[in-house]
């Protein structure tokens, strides 16, 4: 995220008002959409479930009629004695089989004639081993076969029920079939003499719904196990949808007109009515997307809201691009003062507000040109006066000291000791005071630090060691005079006050185009610079200013070659001082 912004805010003034009313009209026109399509949905869902309850309450009332018309069957076979006497007497004379046999017939076609609007088949059998069908192909089994299929158990041990069930037929096709079952007792002598069966095919049993169903609005039939009985998608049929079993035995129990979900990896919306007599669920399930798909046409509202933002954007690239083309042109005659000096003044053109900011730009160049003149003189004095307050800030008690410290050899007699401490002096004085020039090459600098050891160490003993380590590629180089030896002396004369001794390592190489020389030693340390920081407040820290001062190296530094360069300290208590002095690479005198 923070390299875009960054990427961002470089952009220019066009590319970032183009860009934001960009995202803008993208998101608006986006959001209107969405929730232009989940209000729909919404209202879609909750209109859909109440028009499609009064569907259900119509399929179900369809049901209702089919179970009248298989009651009235069920009433008639019970009390024609004609079948009773079928299925419940035994073996006679062939004349007295047939008039029996004929009144059953007789009596079995009045009785068909109820179910004539439905394409039905119904069987009796009886327990004298007798049976007849008006349509074999529904149920061809015989009556040994019937009495011990689980539909004739369950009617006889609910005789006054009419159980409803599905099967399979046993031959070839393998059809479903919808059996109701009802056993037949003889209430005056309370005995079972037979049983009835009212059969219809599957697709037949699609009657009582298929008229309410369409693409995606499809209708189940689920029984108590769960298992798909009928349906208008022929490959549900048969399976077992438990999920779909729960979402209807909650709607009943809890009177929900219809839920979401997730069936038949479809999102939908269900509804259910449940028939007591068949124990059977009418489940109507909505396929949210197929219907949407009807009701809104996606592919026209998307290329209806793609053309209206490709309108508002190319408007909106114009006015923009007119907006801001004066201050893109003011901008870029600007942005050529670089390339040349402060008297490229900038024509006054465009709008208003272009003009207004011409007129300033080059009112403030008129005011610049004087400043310039007046930094330019004041930093030439400046820089001199620098120079010449550097080279007068040798210590009065070092030359005394060092001075004394020659004296004592002398008296000792160690002259060659003396001489040596004479001839350091005189070319540390000769390089910081004698020598004019601004800058002086690493080599020198150097040399200059191993004249100012070697004094401190006449003066104070050898407790304090000294290490130099030049790159060679870096004795070329010039540096200012005396940015180094502030630190050695800070080094010597407060960096091992806790300690008895130490060393103090100098190590000059080049990082890039840059000249880095590092001052560390191993001595008590500074408190406040854990970590790298540019110098300190010389009022908390009189201690780091003695001397030519740490704070004129930093800021003669800065002053020469601009804020890049300079001193940063880091430093640990009880472990030691890190000084980095950042250079430019200079080759030649300045």
């Amino acid at each position: 995220m923070k390299k875009w912004m960054n990427a961002f805010s470089r952009l220019g003034l066009f590319p970032k008002l183009f860009l934001v009313m960009f995202v803008s009209i993208i998101l608006v026109s986006v959001l209107i959409l969405w929730t232009s399509i989940h209000m729909s949905t919404k209202l879609f869902t909750e209109t859909f479930s109440i028009t499609n309850s009064k569907v259900l309450s119509q399929i179900k009332t369809n049901f209702e009629s089919f179970n009248d018309a298989i009651a009235a069957v069920s009433n008639n076979v019970s009390q024609s004695g004609a079948i009773r006497g079928y299925l419940s007497e035994g073996e006679g004379d062939s004349l007295t089989m047939a008039k029996s046999y004929y009144n059953m017939r007789e009596t079995m076609d009045r009785i068909q004639s109820i179910t004539e609007s439905y394409e039905v088949g119904i069987t009796i059998s009886g327990i004298n081993g007798r049976t007849y069908s008006t349509d074999r192909s529904h149920l061809r089994l015989s009556a040994d076969e019937l009495k011990e299929q689980p539909i004739t158990l369950e009617a006889a041990a609910s005789p006054n029920r009419i159980i409803f069930d599905d099967y399979q037929t046993n031959d070839e096709t393998a059809q479903q079939m919808i059996s109701a079952t009802k056993a037949l007792t003889d209430r005056a002598e309370n005995r079972l003499y037979g049983t009835l069966y009212v059969t219809m095919r599957e697709n037949a049993f699609r009657q009582f719904y298929s008229s309410f169903t369409s693409r995606g609005n499809d209708v189940v039939i689920l029984n108590d196990a769960g298992e798909i009985v009928s349906s208008n998608r022929e490959e549900w049929i048969g399976t077992t949808q438990l999920e779909l079993l729960t979402y209807a035995r909650e709607m009943n129990n809890e009177s929900v007109k219809g839920v979401n979900a997730r069936v038949m990896d479809q999102d939908s919306v269900v509804l259910s009515e449940y028939l007591p007599f068949y124990r059977f669920y009418i489940v109507n399930v909505v396929d949210k997307d197929l219907a949407m798909g009807q009701l809104i046409d996606m592919k026209t509202i998307a290329l209806i809201c793609a053309a209206i933002v490709a309108g508002a954007l190319i408007l909106v690239f114009l006015i923009t691009n007119q907006i801001t083309k004066s201050l893109r042109r003011l901008v870029k005659q600007m942005s050529n003062i670089t390339k040349s000096d402060l008297d490229n003044y900038i024509p006054v053109s465009g709008s208003y507000e272009s003009r207004q900011l011409g007129h300033a730009y080059n009112y403030m160049l008129d005011e610049l040109h004087d400043y310039v003149d007046q930094l330019v003189l004041t930093q030439r004095e400046q820089r001199n006066a620098e120079l010449a307050a550097l080279q007068s800030q040798i210590n009065p008690h070092f030359l005394y000291n060092t001075l004394a410290s020659v004296k004592v050899l002398v008296q000792q007699g160690n002259k060659d000791r003396a001489a040596e401490t004479i001839n350091a002096l005189i070319s540390l004085l000769q390089n910081t005071i004698s020598n004019v020039s601004e800058t002086i090459t690493v080599e020198q600098e150097v040399e200059n630090l191993k004249n100012y050891v070697f004094i401190n160490h006449v003066r104070y003993g050898g407790r304090i060691k000294a290490a130099f380590y030049v790159a060679p590629d870096c004795t070329h180089y010039h540096v200012p005079k005396l940015v180094i030896q502030p630190f050695i002396e800070n080094a010597f004369f407060h960096g091992f006050i806790s300690k008895e001794t130490g060393t103090i390592h100098v190590m000059v190489s080049r990082a890039g185009e840059s000249l880095i020389c590092e001052i560390m030693d191993n001595g008590d340390g500074i408190e406040g610079f854990s970590m790298g920081e540019s110098l300190p407040n010389p009022k908390n820290n009189r201690q780091l200013f003695s001397g030519i001062g740490i704070r004129n190296v930093h800021d003669r530094i800065e002053l020469l070659y601009g804020a890049p360069y300079g001193v940063t300290i880091m430093s640990k208590p009880g472990e030691g001082t890190r000084v980095t002095v950042t250079l430019p690479l200079i080759t030649s005198f300045e």
